[in-house]
């Protein structure tokens, strides 16, 4: 038992020796200093065209639920298969969202 400790831990020895071999150029004696990963221009917003799913006559029911009304509707936001996304812009600002798996819809 003494031996395979001993063992093992020259092991450990001689890899992490191995490691320090191959070394770095990096200098760690001094902090990093670090770029922004990106400039500060504001990114443009992808929009998605609206389009009507399965579920958006329910989400417009459930949305109307809970004081959301709007002109255009829900509409799809993920592609069509067994769980959609719905999103619905209501008229007082607010958006509503909903989750219908096999059109069963919650709310998000």
């Amino acid at each position: 038992m003494n031996r395979a400790l001993l063992l093992s831990v020259s092991s450990l020895a001689a890899l992490l020796a191995g490691c320090s071999v191959f070394g770095s150029s990096i200098d760690l004696s001094e902090p990093a200093v670090v770029a922004p990963a990106a400039s500060t221009d504001v990114t443009a917003i992808q929009r998605t065209p609206f389009k009507v799913g399965e579920s958006s006559h329910t989400v417009e029911k459930l949305a109307k639920a809970q004081a959301c009304t709007s002109t255009q509707g829900a509409g799809l936001v993920t592609e069509p298969g067994p769980i959609e996304v719905y999103r619905m812009q209501c008229q007082n600002g607010q958006v509503f969202m909903a989750r219908c798996e096999l059109r069963q819809c919650k709310k998000m």
